[in-house]
Formats: structure tokens, sequence, C-alpha cells
């Protein structure tokens, strides 16, 4: 049974803190490298330049900053988990997009911006509970469920990156894993049942879509494919028959498609 539907997997606070800032500090030093003709170019994010793509990678930081700077909120519990999180984003995406264009234009220097942020994250972060709750976009989180969602948000947006600036930015290897199993659990979550496995290794095992459910030897319904075009099939980088017919995913098994069920976040 997928951990979303038997029990919340757990990630480690501070191995996923640490992976947050890790992966930050991989962009950042690939943001010194742009030229102004880099930062000019286009994104596969709408209309979104280089430089609106860089700048909104810092938001990844500061949105959890900017909350711990705020009084906590009275809920008495979370209202949203890790693998809710996906499915709460896109009512949220044009206001993040006048924001980070905003961000784009009131911050020009980009190094001095990453390095604020960077260092307003060291001070407050490790010392906020992991407990302590925040009012994110999307609703009311605990502050380490946060941080697994910035793994998110971060190794997706340095993807987008690596694509729009011919970059080779690397991929902090437990910040890729965190993003790898939350999207995979948010699959178990959007369609619950154990009749397709899914395997994204190293990272992620999860069993998912209602019918026949296997219980042991080969299951008759089994998706393979690796980290990356994972996390590209359920952020609607890129689209099922694509990766199909090139080799980068492998389904065997009647019911081993999931076209209609990606992207999961868009």
């Amino acid at each position: 049974m997928p951990p979303s539907q038997k029990r919340a997997r757990r990630y480690d606070p501070v191995r996923t803190r640490t992976a947050v800032l890790a992966q930050f500090a991989h962009v950042r030093e690939a943001v010194r490298t742009l030229t102004p003709e880099q930062l000019a170019l286009p994104t596969r994010l709408g209309d979104w330049t280089v430089r609106e793509l860089a700048a909104h990678l810092t938001m990844a930081l500061s949105g959890v900053t900017r909350n711990l700077e705020l009084p906590e909120p009275a809920a008495a519990k979370p209202g949203l988990t890790p693998v809710q999180w996906p499915f709460a984003t896109a009512d949220r995406a044009a206001g993040i997009a006048d924001d980070t264009r905003k961000l784009a234009l009131d911050r020009p220097d980009l190094d001095a911006l990453y390095e604020e942020v960077a260092a307003r994250f060291e001070e407050l972060v490790p010392g906020a509970g992991d407990e302590r709750l925040l009012t994110a976009r999307v609703g009311v989180m605990r502050l380490a469920d946060f941080l697994v969602t910035r793994t998110v948000e971060l190794v997706v947006h340095t993807d987008d990156l690596n694509e729009a600036a011919g970059l080779d930015i690397p991929y902090d290897r437990q910040a890729l894993a965190a993003c790898t199993r939350l999207l995979a659990d948010a699959l178990a979550e959007k369609a619950p049942g154990g009749s397709v496995e899914v395997r994204i290794p190293p990272f992620a095992v999860v069993q998912c879509v209602s019918g026949p459910k296997h219980t042991r030897g080969t299951p008759p319904n089994v998706v393979e494919t690796d980290p990356l075009t994972w996390i590209r099939l359920a952020t609607g980088r890129t689209e099922w028959a694509r990766e199909l017919d090139g080799a980068r995913v492998g389904a065997s098994g009647e019911r081993a498609d999931l076209a209609a069920l990606l992207p999961l976040m868009a």
C-alpha cells in the first residue's frame, strides 16, 4: 500500500534542510555565470525569461523565512500534508507569476538577492521547531513538511533553468530523492490502489490504480523510469507518449498507462 494511504512517508528534517540549502547553492553558483544574453532567453514556463526564472528560484527559500517572520497561525494543526501540496498549487499560479515578475524587476542584482535569501534562511530556519506552523500560499503546513515541498520547487526549476540556459547544474542527491518520493506518493494519492507498481530507481516504488492487487512475484503492471523523467512527467514538462516512444519510460501490463493521471501539477 502506498505511504500516502497506509502512513505518511517520513523525511528527516535536518537532511531536508541541508538538501534545500545545497540545491540552492548549486543554483546560485550557476546564476552567477549567466550572461545578459542568457538572462534574456525564453523558458518553457510561458513568457518567463531566464532572469525571471532565476529570481523565482529564490522564492523557494524566501517563502519559508517570510512566514517564519509572521506570527504562528492560530490553527491547532496543519491543514495540508506534503502529499496534498502538489494538487493545491494550480490555483495560485497567476499570483506566483505576478510576484515573480515584480521580484525580477525590483531586484536586478541576482547575486545579492541570492546571498540575502540564503543568509536569512540560515538565520531563521535552524532555530525554528519542526512542528512550527506556517501559512503557506496553499494552506497551513508544518515547517518540516513545507521544507520537503521546497525540494520540489528547487529541483523542478533547476531542470527548467538547465533546459533554458544550456546549463548543467547538478542535483543534490537528497533533494532529488525527496522530490521524486513526494511526487510518487502524490500519484498514489491521486489514484489509490495496488494494481500498478511504479518504480523510480533508486528513490521510490509505489503502488497505485484500483484493480486487482499484486501480492507476490512479478507484478502484472509495471511502470519504470528515471527520477528526472518522472519529475518532468509529474509536473507537465513532458508527455507520457513522448517518453514512452523515447524509451525513457518502460510500461508493461494492460493497466500500465498513466497518461490520464499526468501531470500531477503544472
